[in-house]
């Protein structure tokens, strides 16, 4: 039987794997890599992404296809400053190193208040 996705990292946090040693035990999984290939494949196909879309975002699942797609189509409306934000802050999520960008945003409040970190 194959594995899924799933069954494989709940596999690694039973064995108390979390965060970025998690990340790293299951780039190293071969049978991981290969069903994140096949589903980025498939996924792919039904919503093309560009070269710099495919290195920057981890994709591996539909969800953040849908997401990447809303995102989108909401770029290209006239929105305000706080929706703007909003979907800036989202595409940042689907990147393998989302938490620099949210560093950087939480630094930015932090000089404004005059705190430091």
């Amino acid at each position: 039987m194959k594995k899924s996705l799933q069954k494989i990292q709940d596999f690694y946090e039973k064995q108390g794997y979390k965060g970025s040693k998690l990340r790293n035990i299951l780039l190293k999984d071969k049978n991981f890599n290969n069903l994140v290939n096949e589903r980025r494949a498939i996924l792919t196909k039904a919503f093309p992404l560009s070269k710099d879309e495919r290195s920057k975002y981890v994709m591996s699942v539909d969800r953040d296809f849908d997401i990447l797609k809303k995102v989108k189509l909401l770029e290209k409306l006239n929105l305000n400053q706080q929706e703007q934000f909003i979907t800036k802050f989202i595409k940042t999520q689907l990147e393998y190193d989302w938490r620099r960008w949210v560093i950087k945003e939480l630094d930015k409040i932090l000089k404004k208040y005059k705190i430091k970190s």
